[in-house]
């Protein structure tokens, strides 16, 4: 038996174990990319840090993030391709992992 797996016997009720994922291809980075998920409209779900100048309501009344012209997302700095608003960027930004199945289907 494997000593971490003692000590989740030894409590009075079974603990589950968290299984470990593979972590995502190192080859697979925001670095690596396109930003294609920043082509995506994004829908501003619940409590959001985005600023109001880079929000925008859409043809069916959601509230999302703003794209310019080109179809990509206001808060992407062209020169850089990085969000400008990392730090405050929208849930459904921060739920599209890196390498995710979301992420890979994009690409």
């Amino acid at each position: 038996m494997i000593p971490s797996m003692l000590t989740i016997t030894s409590f009075a009720y079974p603990m589950p174990l968290i299984p470990v994922t593979t972590p995502p291809n190192p080859a697979i980075t925001c670095e690596s990319c396109d930003a294609a998920c920043c082509r995506l409209q994004v829908l501003l779900i619940g409590d959001n840090d985005v600023p109001d100048e880079l929000t925008d309501v859409s043809d069916w009344g959601g509230q999302v993030m703003r794209r310019l012209d080109d179809g990509w997302c206001a808060a992407v700095d062209r020169s850089t391709m990085r969000c400008t608003i990392y730090s405050k960027r929208s849930q459904l930004c921060r739920d599209f992992e890196v390498g995710s199945r979301e992420c890979l289907d994009e690409r």
